[in-house]
């Protein structure tokens, strides 16, 4: 009998002990967010992942009630910026603004500070957008075939930036050179928006970017599209070919953006996230933004977004290992 008083008194602590815990707990998801919420965007200003960024952080500061700020943590292929949220409070006020490249850094980098399938948890996308092709105005090329004898006449010399060492569009021109039998050279800068000033500045003669963040310039004439690099032509460009139409079949690369939280954020908290990304694409303005930029919005359930996620990992983990690409 006295065992059972004191396993009943056990109990009874147990439960008033983890009232206290969960009940403040359950308190603070239900009234997130009480306070401003942080979007990490691994790269510098200026760069795909920014232009997508910025105005869906404006629409979900108007729907969530609290400031949305985009916080620029760039360098290392977007890695740097991902450590920060993975080691982040999971608390519901940070969230990482991840795209592709973060997949394909899971194979590249030989040892990164933080383990994506571990430390980061998927919420949703955000933009699916095509790849681009484009060079310098200054660059003697109008058509990809134009481009592929102009860097065999010059070999070595034609240099392509991209947005990091190991980003897929590092590993586009990387594919390119291989489809075409060009030896065009790498040059790695520290996000987009810094690989788009060397491109306009005529430190480098092409860069593969996201159709988004390249769309303004493309239109104002500044620089020059070649090629998407989807399957299918732009609604957005119907007048740029594809790479297949352009003659170099089976080049294919596309660019997405999407939302990641630290893990151990409550599920509650990021269905919340969740739906209300799929909300701010319910508003005409956004969705706009998007179509101009040759986008899809993004905002599916957590499963599917991660399912997308898990298969981007290893196709690009395959790209990697084929092309033998390693990374410090």
């Amino acid at each position: 009998m006295a065992t059972g008083l004191i396993r009943a008194t056990a109990l009874g602590i147990a439960l008033v002990a983890t009232s206290f815990v969960t009940g403040p707990a359950q308190a603070q998801t239900a009234t997130w967010p009480t306070r401003p919420i942080r979007l990490v965007v691994p790269f510098p200003p200026g760069g795909g992942t920014d232009t997508f960024a910025r105005p869906l952080a404006a629409k979900l500061q108007t729907l969530l009630g609290q400031p949305v700020v985009i916080d620029n943590k760039g360098g290392a292929g977007g890695t740097i910026g991902a450590d920060v949220v993975a080691k982040a409070a999971p608390d519901g006020y940070t969230f990482l603004v991840g795209a592709v490249h973060h997949t394909v850094a899971v194979a590249a980098y030989k040892k990164l500070p933080y383990d994506l399938d571990r430390d980061l948890v998927p919420v949703t996308g955000i933009a699916y957008v095509p790849d681009v092709l484009v060079v310098n105005p200054n660059v003697p090329v109008k058509t990809v075939a134009e481009l592929i004898a102009y860097a065999k006449a010059n070999p070595s010399k034609v240099n392509f930036g991209s947005s990091g060492n190991g980003t897929t569009r590092h590993l586009a021109g990387e594919i390119f050179n291989q489809k075409t039998g060009t030896t065009m050279t790498h040059v790695p800068y520290k996000g987009s928006g810094p690989a788009m000033t060397g491109l306009l500045g005529g430190e480098i003669e092409l860069i593969f970017e996201g159709l988004g963040s390249a769309a303004s310039y493309i239109r104002s004439g500044k620089i020059r599209a070649l090629a998407v690099t989807s399957p299918k032509r732009s609604p957005a460009f119907p007048d740029i070919p594809t790479m297949a139409e352009a003659g170099v079949p089976g080049f294919e690369s596309l660019s997405w953006y999407g939302l990641w939280a630290p893990t151990g954020t409550p599920r509650e908290i990021m269905a919340r996230m969740q739906a209300e990304v799929a909300r701010a694409f319910e508003a005409p303005d956004l969705r706009k933004i998007w179509a101009d930029q040759g986008a899809e919005p993004g905002g599916e359930p957590t499963a599917q977004f991660a399912n997308y996620v898990r298969s981007e990992t290893e196709k690009w983990g395959k790209v990697v290992r084929d092309n033998r690409i390693t990374l410090d």
